[in-house]
């Protein structure tokens, strides 16, 4: 049964104008919003709403606005402009650290290119144990757990929208080619990580995320 208040809800939602009424949903999201999702609560059609959210995204890429509306990991959601990164890292850091460490930066690339991936395999790559930055990895939503290896029963794991959120990309297939970061005579081996160059062992297995981490312009 319909809820009599929802249903008022939306259709009070249909007689505003699309556009800034997008604009006010998108200011609270806490995660991109799907267009389906979007059209669905504010009682329009998908395509309407698409095409108003295309037309907004240009409008401020026109007007040179401090921000912009993008459509990151299947649906939209507003994020600062990267040409003022440095603005929004003084003011959301102030002086904190919100970024990983390297080892943290190299497991997580490891997973993004090869998962999905045991810890093994990972630690193998890396030529370091992985456990701890894997289980940080874990907590900050970046990676998760994607069934078992069929051969030795060992736990998979693969990224989340989470980490394509914070990337700001749309899909895996975003991912940028890894031979032309990569010494030419490793380039060959780009397609299994085999030459990614040595890692530092000593470098801490542990992420150092605070507080200030919901600046866009970091993971």
């Amino acid at each position: 049964m319909n809820d009599p208040q929802a249903e008022h809800v939306r259709q009070t939602a249909a007689e505003l104008p699309l556009g800034p009424a997008l604009e006010a949903v998108l200011m609270v999201v806490d995660e991109p919003a799907t267009e389906e999702h979007l059209a669905k609560v504010l009682g329009r059609p998908p395509r309407a709403v698409a095409d108003a959210l295309r037309a907004l995204a240009d409008e401020y890429t026109a007007a040179g606005r401090g921000f912009e509306l993008r459509l990151v990991a299947g649906g939209w959601r507003f994020y600062s402009r990267a040409a003022y990164a440095a603005a929004v890292e003084g003011f959301v850091l102030d002086g904190q650290h919100a970024r990983l460490t390297q080892a943290a930066l190299e497991t997580l690339a490891v997973v993004a290119y090869r998962q999905p991936v045991s810890r093994s395999r990972v630690s193998a790559v890396r030529g370091v144990n992985c456990d701890g930055v894997m289980r940080t990895l874990l907590q900050r939503g970046l990676v998760e757990e994607a069934g078992a290896e069929p051969e030795t029963g060992a736990i998979l794991y693969r990224t989340t929208n989470y980490f394509l959120e914070r990337m700001g990309l749309r899909g895996l297939d975003e991912l940028p080619e890894l031979a032309p970061f990569l010494p030419e005579a490793d380039a060959v081996e780009a397609e299994s990580l085999e030459g990614v160059p040595s890692f530092d062992p000593d470098a801490p297995d542990t992420a150092d995320i605070h507080a200030g981490d919901e600046t866009t312009t970091d993971i």
